[in-house]
């Protein structure tokens, strides 16, 4: 019975209920968040001040949150330099000053003001309340790697500000503490700070590189040299600790100089990735919201002036000084956007800085710091938290859709081709296997790869005859077309999982798999193989379903484009694939896109595929594709270009593909594409904003509910 009862007594205090807890706090908040349009870290954020102990106090934040907590800032911190373009940091070196002396000096200028005139605090209370304003953490930058913005000019300008503006506050910090010590603030204080930041920057730069390249050069097992990196990010968090500055800085540091020794697209570099973006971060962030204490909130006149006051000035100050340095540096509104994105959020270094004061203590016992302003302060980093991320996620968004010019300026010279077919049943090898010859590159002279996969069963031996027979069928039928192939029979318990590591291990360019065939009780209409797939890769997946009896018969390929499909990395490598595929079957093409979508494809057109007959027609995918009913006869082939959800073509009517297809469609040819989202790079790294990779069909029970109650409530 006591076995039970430790689960049931709040706060639990059981390890491994604590462990369930948590881990089921990061595995479903994203899921159910996103169904609300509500970004990951918010909802995760949400999710600890649910559970901490001034919500439903089913947690209590122990040492164990202080510790995963602590290691998921610095791992944060450690990615923003490990993914710096070091060369782009160079060029933003002048600007990041800037915007550094900005963000720091306005906030802190706006905190001593609203402390010492608005809430009646005493000069050195106000300067404190000042450094708290002045420094910020990088807690939206996960958003920025989703979206692979990480050396895009303003990130690397916010990401320089950030160091200027900590060190600056933390500098201000150490003057207030000595100056309420008493100690006298000299040349010899000065020479002092200047010794220990030097010390710090000597290891880091002459210390840490040695002893990387001594044991990168003296030991090969992959899982030490993850351990390796892992500790020396704590050598450097702790050596900064020691020189008098925060951790953070010298996780930063140590970044920067692993940025040189770590591939980016390598193994080691998903491995730092992947264990921070699944375990660490997710702590840290459930840490700050179980820290949020809402009830006085509601209950404390005094604590809602206090905090309205707090979080209305911090706001506005970091706005102010993004917007004026978006302005001085002649970027764009999303540029300045994001810049105020990642340097609103408050964390690790306020709480800090808060801490020291009400560690400061005056004679008559009363400290430098209430109850109220320490109230104030979490509840600000609560709400900059918020806005924070929603802010960088908008901005995120925006500069997607605006770097098409630098993205998509040419045709590609050396395509990366070598498909992918995965063949599950003899129907559809024909049909496989005939696609990937139209849309396949013939002046590469490259092959394709049939795949079978087989599940690892008790029926595993007879499913693994059959698939031998469906790829030697496939070995003919590439044969007779004189094209080479490679046929691999694999065991699975997961069907997505084996063609994902198939597709890596291949170094496969793109994937073409037939449409699942939908049974009574299926809710899915790509099938969970299908849905799987999509999720975890980020590649260009193209799903077929053919109900003419010969390629020879289509007449006419009708497609359907998203707006802003223009702005997606695999962009023009479907639209290649399309324009050999109708060049090959002498059929014509009709692009139903909105204006300025189809004046690129027109454009593309023109310049590479000038023979094709090809119409274009304004449409809008939103308002559905029932537009199309008269549009596309039985022998024509319907192809949908979707997106992955969070990307910038990505549109709520995707969801509800499945009625208007079985409705107006269901006799027609269909291709469906989902673009590359990795352009010339695989890169298929899980991350934290979007750990599960939008995979709603793990839950789909929770999913259907969410969007039942989503119907009701709208």
């Amino acid at each position: 019975m006591d076995s039970i009862t430790q689960y049931l007594e709040l706060p639990v205090s059981n390890p491994t209920g604590v462990f369930s807890i948590v881990l089921a706090i990061i595995l479903f908040a994203p899921i159910l968040f996103s169904k609300i349009r509500i970004p990951h870290i918010v909802g995760l954020i949400i999710s600890g001040v649910i559970i901490g102990e001034n919500g439903l106090g089913i947690l209590e934040r122990d040492d164990s949150f202080r510790l995963f907590g602590q290691v998921g800032i610095y791992y944060i911190m450690f990615l923003a330099g490990l993914e710096m373009d070091l060369a782009g940091m160079k060029e933003s070196r002048k600007p990041g000053g800037i915007f550094g002396a900005m963000t720091a000096l306005i906030p802190f200028a706006t905190g001593y003001f609203t402390g010492l005139y608005i809430l009646q605090y005493s000069h050195l209370a106000a300067l404190l309340l000042a450094c708290i304003f002045a420094s910020h953490t990088l807690v939206a930058y996960p958003i920025v790697s989703r979206y692979q913005l990480n050396r895009q000019k303003s990130v690397m300008v916010s990401v320089v500000a950030t160091m200027i503006a900590l060190i600056f506050a933390l500098i201000t910090l150490a003057l207030i503490a000595a100056s309420f010590k008493g100690e006298d603030i000299g040349w010899k204080f000065w020479l002092w700070i200047f010794a220990k930041f030097a010390f710090l920057i000597a290891f880091v730069t002459l210390v840490m590189p040695r002893v990387i390249r001594f044991f990168f050069k003296k030991v090969s097992e992959p899982i030490l040299h993850f351990i390796f990196v892992l500790a020396m990010i704590y050598v450097a968090a702790t050596v900064a600790d020691i020189a008098g500055f925060e951790g953070i800085l010298g996780a930063f540091f140590a970044g920067l100089v692993f940025n040189r020794y770590i591939p980016h697209n390598g193994p080691l570099m998903n491995r730092v990735e992947f264990v921070g973006n699944a375990i660490f971060i997710p702590f840290f962030l459930i840490g700050v919201g179980m820290l949020v204490n809402v009830r006085p909130i509601f209950t404390n006149k005094a604590v809602i002036g206090v905090v309205a006051v707090i979080v209305l000035a911090s706001t506005l100050s970091k706005y102010v000084a993004a917007w004026l340095s978006r302005r001085m540096l002649k970027l764009s509104k999303a540029s300045g956007l994001m810049m105020f994105g990642l340097s609103e959020a408050h964390a690790a270094g306020a709480l800090a800085m808060v801490m020291v004061g009400t560690t400061l203590v005056y004679p008559d016992g009363t400290p430098l710091m209430s109850n109220d302003v320490l109230d104030g302060v979490v509840a600000m980093i609560l709400f900059s938290c918020l806005i924070g991320s929603i802010a960088t996620e908008k901005a995120a968004r925006q500069l997607k859709t605006e770097n098409i010019d630098n993205l998509h300026n040419e045709r590609p010279k050396n395509d990366d081709e070598k498909i992918l077919v995965t063949i599950n049943n003899e129907d559809s090898i024909k049909w496989l296997v005939g696609t990937a010859l139209l849309m396949r590159n013939e002046k590469l002279k490259r092959g394709i790869i049939c795949l079978n996969v087989v599940n690892d069963n008790d029926e595993s031996k007879k499913k693994m005859m059959e698939g031998k027979a469906y790829l030697e069928a496939a070995k003919k039928l590439c044969s007779a077309a004189n094209l080479p192939v490679q046929t691999q029979l694999r065991l699975g318990v997961n069907f997505a999982n084996a063609t994902i590591h198939a597709f890596r291990e291949n170094d496969a360019s793109e994937v073409i798999m037939g449409l699942h065939t939908r049974r009574a009780d299926d809710t899915s209409f790509l099938g969970l193989f299908g849905k799987a797939l999509i999720g975890g890769l980020m590649r260009q997946i193209t799903i077929v379903k053919y109900t003419v009896k010969d390629f020879n018969n289509i007449r006419q390929i009708v497609v359907a484009v998203p707006e802003n499909a223009e702005h997606e990395a695999g962009f023009y490598r479907w639209l290649e694939r399309i324009c050999r595929m109708s060049q090959c079957l002498k059929c014509q093409l009709a692009f139903h896109a909105t204006e300025k979508t189809c004046n690129i494809i027109m454009n593309y057109v023109k310049a590479y595929y000038s023979k094709l007959t090809v119409d274009y027609e304004e449409f809008d995918m939103r308002d559905g594709l029932d537009q199309l009913k008269d549009e596309v006869n039985p022998d024509h082939l319907l192809v949908i270009v979707m997106a992955r959800q969070g990307t910038a073509s990505h549109q709520a009517s995707f969801r509800k593909l499945q009625e208007p297809i079985e409705k107006f469609f269901s006799k027609n040819s269909l291709m469906i594409i989902v673009p590359d989202q990795q352009g010339d790079t695989d890169n298929n790294q899980v991350t934290f904003t979007d750990p599960h990779s939008q995979d709603d069909y793990v839950v789909p029970g929770i999913t259907q509910w969410m969007s039942k109650f989503q119907t009701r409530t709208i």
